[in-house]
């Protein structure tokens, strides 16, 4: 499958927390990262998820939050992974940013310039990568 989502995790189901309306779903990555999503509960029985399905989480780079000095108990979101500023591509507005973190994983982000500035990213620096768990998409293979 070819997406546009710059962020692409395969691996396994691991948790369903069924709720009335939504579920929190949570999937481990084949690289270790395990990504909270909140879908619906239509999705969950229609794309027939239960514990160990094999299953892929997207997530667009324009998602992505990045932020310095924090830890991921000091943020709401649901998923913040710690890591390593690998690359800073700027262009004429945003860049791009790749945050390296456990297990080999990469995460794309695209933030303003200014915001890159502000921050000082630069290859090396430390960096969280930070999404919410309702800007996850669950899909399964056909």
């Amino acid at each position: 499958m070819k997406t546009s989502a710059r962020n692409h995790f395969s691996g396994k189901i691991v948790s369903i927390e069924a709720g009335a309306v939504n579920d929190e779903i949570v999937l481990k990555a084949d690289d270790g990262l395990e990504v909270v999503a909140v879908i619906t509960r239509a999705s969950t029985a229609s794309l027939g998820l239960q514990l160990g399905t094999p299953a892929f989480a997207l997530v667009k780079a324009s998602s992505v939050i990045v932020m310095v000095d924090v830890t991921s108990a000091q943020v709401s979101a649901r998923n913040a992974f710690a890591g390593t500023v690998l690359s800073v591509t700027k262009g004429a507005v945003n860049s791009e940013v790749i945050i390296g973190v456990s297990g080999g994983a990469q995460l794309a982000a695209t933030i303003t310039n200014q915001s890159v500035d502000r921050l000082a990213l630069a290859a090396g620096k430390a960096a969280t990568a930070i999404f919410k768990a309702s800007s996850v998409i669950v899909g399964v293979a056909d």
